[in-house]
């Protein structure tokens, strides 16, 4: 069987992490840009497992998951800003969210 090339996994999460980036810079959203960011985690995550079963080794896997566990944190905390940002502003446009004072 052929495997598919460890460069591949790497130019697809290269990919992934610019259109995060992207996503980041250019986008006035606040969801947008939360999305931006968890897009740009699954991409270390990708570069991280193919690393670490390129060259046999767990600690890939581990990173991995420790990324995975701060993006679900990250996620959690992330969205309830989201909701109370929203309740008080009723917008989620980041220009007209740009001070936390009322």
């Amino acid at each position: 069987m052929n495997a598919v090339p460890l460069s591949w996994y790497l130019i697809l999460s290269a990919i992934l992490f610019s259109l995060g980036v992207a996503g980041f810079l250019f986008r006035r959203n606040i969801i947008t840009v939360f999305m931006s960011i968890e897009l740009m985690l699954n991409a270390v995550n990708l570069a991280f497992i193919a690393f670490a079963y390129q060259l046999q080794q767990v600690d890939g896997h581990i990173f991995a998951l420790f990324v995975m566990v701060v993006a679900a944190a990250e996620a959690a905390v992330g969205l309830a800003i989201i909701l109370t940002v929203f309740k008080n502003r009723t917008t989620l446009h980041i220009d007209e969210v740009s001070s936390l004072r009322n």
